[in-house]
């Protein structure tokens, strides 16, 4: 997809955002629902106030911020391109990813439910280890490249 399709959509969905340097910066207030795209183009920045709702989107592409204030679902997305980070205000979801580039970091408020990775919530899978945050394991074996395939 590229930045003017991009653009289009969200104009067409009246969401809010910016034009900074060659990011897109989605600034509205509310969920933003993009649940019917498959692609977005590079550096959009996710500013918004509560969640972002991709569960259709099957690439991710290099520079895609997720800096809301709510959940991130990505429920179809396979793979992670490197140097993602997830900022955001709540949990991240992601039902179908099966690899983990070594620079992925989520540092979200919430929980990562990654499950067919580890069969669901990352907090609860029967690995972590007592006394240590469990989004610290994730991100520790993240950087190892145990997910990476």
């Amino acid at each position: 997809m590229t930045r003017e399709e991009f653009k289009k959509v969200l104009d067409r969905q009246r969401y809010s955002y910016k034009i900074k340097g060659d990011k897109i910066v989605i600034t509205d207030d509310g969920i933003v629902w993009l649940n019917s795209l498959e692609t977005l183009p590079p550096g959009v920045v996710f500013k918004n106030g509560e969640g972002v709702w991709m569960k259709s989107l099957e690439i991710l592409p290099p520079g895609v911020e997720f800096k809301n204030g709510g959940d991130v679902d990505l429920g179809s997305l396979e793979t992670l391109p490197p140097d993602v980070k997830f900022n955001n205000g709540g949990d991240v979801q992601m039902n179908s990813l099966e690899t983990i580039s070594p620079d992925v970091e989520f540092n979200n408020s919430g929980s990562v439910r990654l499950v067919s990775l580890v069969g669901g919530w990352f907090k609860d899978w029967p690995g972590n280890i007592e006394g240590i945050d469990s989004k610290r394991l994730l991100n520790l074996m993240i950087s190892k490249g145990i997910f990476e395939r």
